[in-house]
Formats: structure tokens, sequence, C-alpha cells
């Protein structure tokens, strides 16, 4: 028999037994459950805005890349509420507007709004009335600003950072979907003492692993040398392992009010790099250098005898890889230079904990076992 006569066979079966026996090949749509009835059993989700493109409208549906801006109004909290009815079946929502000024001069966060956000965190977290926290973000620096976080709020509760790639009024943007999802996660249960996480494309990753990998893809958040932890499916969240590094209500650095932290700045390791620049670092005071090296970590021969310099006048230097994928290993020749090695953090993040670091100690085994444990 051809296969020309097969689906002529087949066709005339189908048409023989009638529509609800092809209906039985269709998976039936499962809608979303139904609200409660008892509203008040929801778990109470805080939405706090910090901005960013889930934060942005464009002049266009198809305008997902030039949009924001002077003369552009930003979406309110509010607006996400409206637009998102369903979020009323997943949880009772409590709304904060943290954004900065829209016509600040400086334009981008400073270390005053991460003060300001992570001292009313810590007053959230500790409101028994609080089951979880969202907050968006624009992605450039969110997996940055999640990792701060991540190690000065004392809590077990979950704290969502999420955002999306796309304005809120992009033709299939991503921000709605997202910021669903992180809700969901900020309201599970199951998310409880796993630290702040990132929730955006369905995936959860910690605040410490996570890093935006591409500048417009939808994708582009990834753990990328450990995976995701859990995943925002349409049917439930679901966690597959835990975090092992100190995080949240376990980190030394949570609950404390840092309105300064001491000034740490990052070198960039390249073929034939200069060390001047190592050396104007110091001149302008830092206390600390993260180099971004090349392979496993490795500055280069110019970039070393200024790194040699700088420790004469107590800056400690660590190392990180510009790979962004890898651990910087403790090997001899690296503690005999006297310089810590920042694990597989990347060095934006390496940055914020010798930070808090150096707030504690200038001590290099203490500050090695920082880096190993966080």
């Amino acid at each position: 028999m051809s296969r020309k006569q097969w689906l002529r066979i087949c066709s005339v079966a189908c048409l023989l037994a009638g529509p609800a026996a092809v209906a039985q090949e269709i998976p039936t749509y499962a809608p979303p459950p139904a609200m409660p009835a008892d509203m008040a059993k929801l778990p109470h989700v805080v939405l706090m805005s910090m901005g960013g493109t889930i934060a942005s409208r464009g002049d266009t549906r198809l305008n997902i890349t030039n949009y924001g801006g002077k003369g552009a109004p930003r979406v309110d909290p509010q607006h996400w509420v409206t637009d998102l009815p369903e979020l009323k079946g997943i949880a009772s929502i409590t709304l904060e507007d943290q954004r900065a000024p829209q016509d600040r001069p400086t334009g981008s966060e400073t270390h005053e709004d991460f003060a300001r956000v992570a001292k009313r965190l810590n007053e959230l977290a500790a409101d028994p009335g609080v089951d979880g926290i969202v907050v968006t973000h624009g992605t450039n620096t969110m997996a940055e600003t999640a990792y701060y976080m991540s190690l000065v709020v004392k809590t077990d509760k979950p704290v969502v950072f999420v955002g999306s790639q796309r304005p809120w009024t992009g033709l299939s943007g991503d921000g709605p979907r997202n910021l669903y999802d992180a809700v969901r996660v900020a309201a599970s249960k199951e998310a409880r003492g796993k630290g702040v996480l990132h929730c955006m494309d369905q995936f959860i990753n910690t605040a410490r692993d996570v890093d935006k990998t591409s500048a417009y893809r939808v994708d582009t958040f990834k753990g990328v040398d450990v995976g995701a932890i859990g995943f925002a499916d349409p049917d439930k969240v679901v966690f597959y392992r835990e975090p092992v590094r100190r995080h949240t209500s376990g980190s030394e650095f949570a609950g404390k009010d840092f309105q300064s932290l001491p000034a740490v700045e990052v070198a960039f390791a390249y073929r034939d790099a200069p060390g001047y620049l190592i050396d104007a670092m110091v001149e302008h005071g830092v206390k600390g250098i993260v180099v971004e090296g090349t392979g496993a970590g490795s500055p280069t021969g110019s970039e070393t005898e200024a790194i040699k310099r700088a420790q004469e006048k107590g800056v400690v230097v660590v190392a990180t890889a510009r790979t962004n994928s890898g651990r910087v290993q403790d090997t001899p020749r690296r503690r005999e230079a006297k310089i810590v090695p920042g694990d597989n953090l990347v060095p934006e993040k390496a940055r914020i904990l010798l930070q808090l670091a150096l707030t504690q100690t200038s001590d290099l085994a203490e500050i090695q076992r920082i880096f190993t444990e966080y």
C-alpha cells in the first residue's frame, strides 16, 4: 500500500468517526485554577519597582529597542496589576515604588539607591504579614543588584528579581509572563530559604550564579556554570536543588545598613594591557582591585608589576576570569603573589563581595574565607 493510499484511508476513517473522535487527539486546554473563595488565604506578595525595561513604554508596539527616556511615561506599578488581573488568583499584592527619579542627571542607579532599597527590603522581610517580595529591575545591572541584596537582606522569605528584554508595550513582550511567574515563585512555599532568586523566561536561578549573556535575546539570563535551580512551569513552580553558598539569613552582612562601601575597581586584562591604569586606581584611593584576568585569571606582566605596587600600599587584589565561566583556583603561584582567587564569580559580583568584606577586614586569609563561603 502506498503512502498516498494510506493517508486517504485515514482521512475517510476520521470523517466516518465524526468530530468527537478527532477531538480526542487534541489536548484539552486546562484553565487556570479558580480564585479562592477566601482571598485572605492567598500569600501576601509585595511587588516593588526599581524601574527598567519592564517599566518602560515604546512609542509603537514594534519599538522594542529604543524606548523610555524623557518624554516617555514609565509604567507605574499599578499598571502591572491592572494589566495582569491573573495575579489576583495567586497572591494578595501590595505595591512599592522604589524607582530612581527619571530626570536625575546621573541616570543610572547609585549606591544610595542600593542602600535605600536594601533597608526597605529588610523592613518588609521582618513584617510577619509579608510572605514574599518581587523586585522589578533593569536587566543591565539586575544580576549585580540581586547579588548585593542576597548578601545584605536578612530573611528566609523569597525575594525574586525579575525584568524583561522588551518594553511593557512591545509586541510579544516578555514582561507580563516574567512578572506573573516571578509572583508565583515569591508566593511559593518551596522558594523559602533559597535566598534571593531571579526568574525570567521560566528559569529560576540564584542571584549569585545568574548572569546576563545576551544583549537583546529574551533567554539572556543563565546560571552559566551551574544552571537553574528550578523552573516556573505552567502547571507549578518546581525546584531541583538547593543553593550551597551563604546568603540572606546566613550571611554575616545581612541586616546591616551600609550607607557607603570601600572603593573597589575592576582592571581588565588583555594582550599588552598596561599597569598604569591600576596605578591610577590606587592614586584615587581604592581599597581593593578585582582583576578580570585572561584564561584562568591572569593579569599581564605590566599589570602584575602594578599589582605589587598596589599591594605595598595595602590594596587587596582579587582575581577573576574574563571567560565568565570556570573557577579561578587557589594555586601556589597565586598564593605567593598574595592574590585572592575569586572562585567563579564574575568581576562585577566579586567587586560587591570584596567591598562588603573590606568593611570587616583587610586580612587576606579572612577575605579568602569569605570568597570561599559566598
